[in-house]
């Protein structure tokens, strides 16, 4: 299975660069994002968490960007209205993700939440997590386009990945909500635990439809 050794967009070169730098950028997020919560933790609302969250809105905004070259691009090409679907479809779901990776480094930014000391390693563990996911799913699509081969292997990395983080999603929730904390508090935190958990499920789901188009393109 998944015997494909060629480039899915080798003669449109532009529009493969376009793609390149697209998973470039979700790449940089995700590695961005970790280290941003970790700052937050350490430091709070410090000038270096300041500056990876003005960091990942920057990133966010040009993978916009390149989004919409994208998928004006993908019209101007002869391709296959059935690739030009999937390839339109994979870029969006993509984009999904970045976009939750600035969602939830802005609520850090905006609501400053104060997160107690006995949760600090559980969360640091989670957003690493949820970043190594997002990064191997980047790694499993960029394989989609460039060499199937590998597909498998990205794809098997994002969902052990994406079961771990499930399991300390959990356990940080039963933690929260058996704490003496006022219900404000732990509804606060579920927030945030439930937002950095999003970026893993994100992923899963893409990866999921990833192998169907994957399976296709073998056919």
């Amino acid at each position: 299975m998944f015997q494909i050794h060629f480039s899915l967009l080798s003669k449109t070169k532009a529009l493969e660069h376009e793609i390149d730098t697209f998973h470039d950028k979700l790449i940089d997020a995700s590695m961005t994002f970790s280290k941003a919560v970790k700052t937050y933790l350490n430091e709070q609302h410090s000038d270096d968490f300041k500056k990876y969250s003005k960091q990942i809105k920057r990133i966010e905004h040009e993978a916009d960007k390149l989004r919409r070259n994208i998928e004006n691009s993908l019209y101007s090409y002869n391709l296959l209205p059935d690739l030009r679907a999937d390839v339109l479809k994979l870029v969006e779901n993509l984009d999904k993700v970045i976009n939750k990776i600035e969602e939830i480094t802005y609520m850090f930014y905006a609501e400053c939440p104060e997160i107690p000391e006995e949760y600090k390693s559980n969360f640091k563990e989670l957003s690493k997590l949820s970043s190594d996911c997002a990064e191997n799913m980047c790694k499993a699509s960029r394989a989609f386009f460039r060499d199937l081969t590998t597909l498998r292997d990205y794809s098997q990395k994002v969902y052990f990945i994406e079961h771990e983080s499930d399991i300390c999603c959990r356990k940080m929730l039963e933690d929260i909500f058996a704490s003496s904390r006022s219900l404000a508090e732990k509804l606060q935190l579920r927030q945030f635990v439930d937002g950095i958990a999003n970026i893993a499920d994100e992923a899963e789901d893409f990866i999921d439809q990833l192998l169907i188009f994957a399976i296709k393109r073998d056919i």
